[in-house]
């Protein structure tokens, strides 16, 4: 082939497919940056933040899990309510993984490999009854933030604020709102006969 054949050089649009390459960056590394925080508690900061984000994309998929299934006489609001909690999930994975990167870690991405860090139990595949789905995901909401708030508190002593203003102002802050939310769906209220 001549250099003017070659896709490179012609200009041409043609995407070139199937590239390989070499893992640049191993997962539970950190390359250095001028952060003014030790590469250890850099590390050590990557190695919670992870855990966090694993279980926070497994909260997340359980609310879209239940958000589809909830069935019965509060469908609609339980519908609306899953939805809108699992975008603001969302927004925490996205927010964990952009530090993780910040901290120059490599963030869990392949949702294999967060069912492998992940801590919060798997349900069941088929449908559960509605407050079996909620006591599902306050315990899911509980593990995300006891370890949030550990978590916060050992950043914070290696002298990373910046995580612990995330792990507190937003993952333990969202988490806690939600699980009122939440909780007060499985209030016992008595049945009025009119």
């Amino acid at each position: 082939m001549s250099r003017s054949d070659h896709p490179r050089t012609t200009g041409s649009s043609q995407p070139l497919l199937h590239q390989k390459g070499q893992e640049i960056q191993e997962f539970g590394t950190v390359s250095q940056l001028p952060l003014g925080l030790t590469r250890d508690a850099r590390l050590y900061a990557c190695q919670r933040l992870n855990q966090v984000l694993a279980d926070t994309r497994i909260l997340y998929s359980l609310y879209k899990k239940h958000h589809w299934l909830v069935r019965g006489a509060t469908f609609y609001q339980l519908h609306l309510l899953l939805d809108k909690h699992a975008d603001e999930q969302l927004a925490l994975v996205d927010a964990l993984a952009e530090r993780l990167q910040g901290l120059g870690g490599v963030a869990v991405g392949d949702p294999r490999h967060v069912a492998e860090l992940a801590s919060i139990p798997r349900p069941p595949d088929g449908v559960e009854e509605v407050p079996a789905m909620l006591s599902r995901l306050l315990s899911a909401h509980e593990a995300v933030l006891v370890d949030a708030r550990d978590a916060a508190a050992r950043v914070a002593a290696l002298g990373d604020d910046g995580t612990n203003d995330l792990l507190v102002s937003q993952v333990v802050r969202t988490g806690e709102a939600q699980v009122w939310f939440l909780a007060e769906h499985l209030v016992d209220t008595p049945l009025v006969r009119l």
